[in-house]
């Protein structure tokens, strides 16, 4: 499935921030109608923010295609899960290349246990410059649990 931003979201991003709605096309492998994608970008962060919500189980991609190459400094990713023991694993590469070719920077874990963790946030400090895609790969659960992906935000700068 591939998903079209048009619009703006009603809040402005923070300073320093690449507007991602207004630059970029969104492309995800599935949402659900009341958590769309559109929730990564929205400005609702921090634990009870807003956020998005695969439709199917299993692994998930979401692609940034930028309108024009892009450098990117930070990128920083929130999840939040209240419901499910589970180990969520994301992995950030760029493509500079209009998305023919990735190079993997970043691979995470967040560990969720509904009594006592169920946030997390990461920054990561990167120079990337002529960043024409970013992509996000998702595997729900490394435990193999039939759940499914789910991201708060995700902000570049």
């Amino acid at each position: 499935m591939r998903k079209y931003i048009l619009h703006r979201c009603n809040e402005s991003p923070q300073e320093g921030e690449i507007p991602v709605d207004s630059i970029a096309t969104v492309f995800v492998s599935s949402e659900t109608m009341d958590h769309p994608i559109d929730y990564a970008f929205d400005q609702q962060r921090g634990p009870g923010g807003t956020r998005w919500l695969a439709q199917n189980g299993g692994e998930q991609t979401v692609i940034l295609a930028f309108d024009t190459p892009q450098t990117i400094h930070q990128v920083a990713i929130e999840v939040e899960e209240r419901d499910v023991h589970r180990t969520q694993e994301i992995q950030l590469s760029v493509s500079a290349d209009g998305g023919k070719k990735y190079r993997e920077l970043r691979r995470q874990e967040f560990n969720f246990s509904p009594e006592s963790t169920t946030f997390e946030r990461e920054e990561w400090t990167i120079t990337e410059a002529g960043v024409t895609h970013v992509r996000l790969w998702i595997k729900p659960d490394k435990g193999g649990k039939d759940c499914r992906a789910t991201l708060t935000s995700l902000t570049l700068r």
